[in-house]
């Protein structure tokens, strides 16, 4: 079971410093995407067409973004992107942990532990509803309305 309650540093929709746990969240429905790494083409992709797609995500669910980047990072990657919204600072990796997305990842031959592309719906309740794996970003975030508008 994921920990809701591990409190993590992040950048709220105004892109101001703040702390975050996921129980501050229950009552509402959460659209929670894991991302490798600020300022790389694929996650700089996803979290564009999150941002193109925000008014209608949040008809259905709030939207947060976490990655084991520092927050000025998050800072860099959403001023330059214009974000708008969550942003988490997992640097730590426990929250990625305890949603079992940090993991071993292999380049050019070469081990190391990083973050497997992931989106989750959790519910109201603090369940996960729904979850995507080994994303691939292209057409994802048009998969995540599809399944919220049902």
């Amino acid at each position: 079971m994921p920990d809701f309650e591990y409190i993590l540093n992040g950048l709220n929709a105004n892109g101001d410093e703040a702390e975050f746990s996921l129980n501050d969240f229950s009552g509402q429905k959460i659209i929670l995407y894991f991302y490798p790494k600020d300022n790389t083409s694929g996650c700089t992709q996803e979290a564009c067409d999150f941002r193109d797609n925000l008014n209608r995500l949040n008809k259905y669910a709030l939207l947060i973004g976490v990655s084991p980047d520092s927050i000025k990072s998050h800072k860099t990657f959403r001023e330059k992107q214009g974000l708008n919204f969550i942003l988490l600072s997992d640097e730590e990796h426990k929250l990625a942990e305890s949603f079992g997305v940090w993991v071993e990842k292999s380049m050019y031959g070469r081990k190391y532990m990083g973050i497997e592309r992931s989106t989750f719906i959790i519910n109201e309740d603090c369940q996960i509803e729904k979850q995507w794996r080994k994303v691939k970003v292209k057409g994802h975030v048009d998969e995540v309305i599809e399944y919220l508008s049902k």
